[in-house]
């Protein structure tokens, strides 16, 4: 399997993608983007540094100038990209998988996102056919790490007054202590170290088992919410205040509500796996909702399209008008502490805004590793589609009923099938998952 995805270039580092690879895509990048100046940064994975020599190597070789953040975000990266105009820019990082794993986010000039269809697989052909060969005059490295406390400005300028919140916040051992500390200084803070090698829990905030710490956390220290990142920061999810794990799509009904009472309305964006419950609510708000792919290629490109006022996906991505339609774990977490603050102005809890929202029995995301994919799709289209009353096919497929829907589609970063379904009641959901998982079971 390819390391060049539809959203970025991601493996196993020392067997997938390595120094060779890096330097490679940093000599071809800056061509293929005609970028004379490339931001650089990148995550603490062990690996990552010398991901980050190669990578720069490859661009002063190929003539580019390099823009050199050193340790930052994912959304730092983004931020400097438009703040500096420069032409492209490049995080290194594996987001939330595993340790072992590492890769390549690019961005072409005004933080649009390289995918699949917009660059990576003519990368990947340039990369595999042609040879670099470095020319006379090598572009020069810039540091611009003074970037990181511009950033750390723009956070705070867009930051309320949270002193009335008790708030826990998860690190995942990543990259979101390098900023967050100094915009939410007072909050009881675990996994606030740089470890690359995660040991404490895996940087995947979706998966609810490395949530346990930050659940526990939120009863012990009585707080009104828990929040956490993933390894590079550009995914946040949330734990209410009875410790309990909220499912991110609901979250960007609770972002809706933040535009919403500061008068931005308009357009909102949601993956194809969304809650019905989300939807109703952010109508209620008066917002036109959009539904497209998962993957923020995708819903970046979409925003923009649409005009959209903001977006967001079930991965616990939210894609920010206000921060260039890109996606930023804290400043989403900033806006949803800014509703937070309004609900104990009037004695309300997050908890009793998520259960106002929630209308419908939801699954989740559940996950099946099986070879043959696209033969369980089509049978579970054939089983469902002809007698359905709507069908979204341009991410594998939404098939909704008046009553109950499911989405199923292959993850685009990891071997597996996905599925999310949600019905009227538990009776009606359960019986239809029983029907998926049995078709599904003939391909395993």
């Amino acid at each position: 399997m390819s390391v060049f995805k539809a959203y970025d270039v991601r493996g196993i580092w020392g067997k997938e993608i390595d120094e060779d690879l890096c330097y490679k895509a940093g000599y071809f990048l800056p061509g293929l983007l005609g970028a004379n100046e490339v931001i650089v940064g990148r995550d603490i994975r062990l690996s990552s540094e010398a991901a980050h020599q190669a990578l720069i190597r490859g661009m002063t070789d190929s003539g580019a100038d390099v823009l050199d953040l050193g340790l930052s975000t994912t959304p730092m990266v983004c931020f400097a990209l438009v703040y500096l105009s420069a032409g492209a820019s490049v995080q290194i990082t594996a987001s939330h998988n595993p340790p072992e794993y590492n890769g390549l986010k690019i961005n072409s000039r005004g933080a649009v996102p390289v995918g699949g269809d917009s660059g990576l697989k003519e990368l990947e052909k340039r990369c595999m056919n042609l040879k670099a060969v470095p020319v006379k005059k090598p572009g020069v490295v810039k540091d611009a790490s003074y970037i990181k406390d511009v950033y750390i400005a723009f956070l705070k300028d867009r930051s309320d007054d949270y002193s009335s919140i008790r708030m826990s916040i998860d690190c995942s051992s990543g990259v979101a202590s390098l900023i967050v500390k100094n915009i939410l200084p007072d909050a009881d803070y675990i996994n606030d170290s740089f470890d690359g090698t995660f040991s404490a829990h895996e940087p995947n905030p979706l998966d609810e088992k490395n949530c346990r710490a930050l659940e526990a956390e939120v009863l012990k220290n009585h707080s009104d919410i828990g929040i956490i990142y993933d390894g590079d920061a550009d995914r946040v999810v949330f734990v209410d205040e009875r410790g309990r794990f909220i499912q991110p799509d609901y979250m960007i009904a609770v972002l809706g509500l933040y535009y919403a009472s500061n008068g931005m309305k308009g357009n909102a964006l949601q993956d194809i796996r969304t809650s019905r419950s989300t939807t109703e609510y952010l109508e209620s708000l008066g917002f036109n909702v959009y539904t497209w792919k998962v993957g923020h290629a995708f819903a970046k490109k979409k925003l923009r399209e649409i005009g959209g006022t903001f977006g967001g996906e079930l991965a616990g991505h939210y894609y920010l008008g206000d921060f260039y339609c890109c996606d930023s774990g804290i400043l989403a977490s900033l806006h949803v502490l800014t509703v937070l603050k309004g609900l104990k102005e009037e004695g309300r809890t997050l908890s009793g805004l998520i259960d106002s929202i929630v209308k419908y029995p939801n699954s989740g995301e559940v996950n099946f590793r099986l070879e043959h994919k696209d033969e369980a799709i089509q049978a579970l289209y054939d089983a469902f589609a002809p007698s359905s009353s709507r069908v979204l096919d341009f991410d594998g497929y939404r098939i909704e009923y008046p009553d109950w829907w499911f989405n199923v589609r292959k993850s685009n970063t990891e071997p597996y099938l996905r599925i999310v379904a949600e019905a009227e009641n538990n009776d009606l959901l359960q019986s239809k998952l029983g029907r998926i998982r049995e078709i599904i079971g003939r391909f395993s």
